[in-house]
């Protein structure tokens, strides 16, 4: 079983996506997409997989979401990522694939369907939560799931602790989207497709922290991992040629 990831080499970050999935299925088959020359090689590449995972990485380019004022705040952009990973999406969507973004995965997902980020937490929302790492070392805070939501009912818990590796998240969320889950200062940590756009959409989940570098034990690590990887196999076997 094949699952498409929009980068899954280059660190030991990267390399802890396929470790956490394939503790779900050892037989999966992490095909990383980074490497092709162009969107429409790597969207080719898909088309032979039946999932995408959209991983964390550097800043989105604002200019992407309009707001290029912003760019003092970011990372420089890997201009590549952001063509890769918005050509990934659209074609996925056409062909109804289970998506999972994180980190960056979800704040890409959201600007693709037209949404916007918060460039900057610390200077923009101004929190005394830390959502960044502290000396190369994830932090953690605690997450709120809102009931009734997919992420509750995946990872069966409305309250817990997430490590947190980020300093931007979403600002305004797409409104095809529903935010699912929030930290204490209202950061949107999850969305999901909202209930207006339920009906025979594909799965698709978005979480702002690194549920693959977390205890798998925790709730809001393996939990999502499983359910991804079910409905990759079930795509596999319906739609899959």
């Amino acid at each position: 079983m094949k699952i498409a990831a929009s980068r899954a080499s280059g660190s030991e970050n990267y390399a802890s996506y396929q470790r956490w999935l394939r503790t779900v299925d050892p037989d999966v088959d992490v095909v990383d997409l980074y490497p092709c020359a162009t969107p429409d090689e790597a969207v080719a590449l898909m088309k032979e997989c039946s999932g995408l995972l959209l991983t964390g990485g550097p800043d989105v380019n604002p200019a992407r979401y309009g707001q290029s004022e912003k760019a003092a705040l970011c990372e420089p952009p890997d201009e590549h990522r952001d063509a890769l990973e918005l050509a990934l999406i659209e074609a996925a969507t056409e062909a109804n694939m289970p998506v999972l973004g994180i980190c960056r995965g979800a704040q890409i997902l959201n600007v693709a369907f037209g949404g916007t980020l918060i460039a900057d937490i610390p200077t923009v929302v101004g929190t005394e939560i830390e959502h960044r790492q502290v000396d190369g070392v994830d932090s953690h805070h605690a997450v709120h799931a809102e009931p009734g939501s997919l992420i509750k009912r995946i990872c069966r818990a409305l309250d817990g602790t997430i490590n947190s590796a980020h300093h931007q998240s979403v600002e305004r969320l797409a409104t095809i989207f529903a935010p699912s889950a929030t930290s204490p200062d209202g950061v949107i940590e999850a969305f999901e497709w909202g209930d207006a756009a339920m009906g025979g959409k594909p799965f698709l989940l978005a979480v702002q922290w690194h549920p693959e570098r977390m205890e798998y034990g925790n709730p809001f690590s393996l939990p999502i991992a499983q359910h991804f990887v079910s409905e990759v196999a079930a795509y596999s076997q319906l739609f899959a040629q």
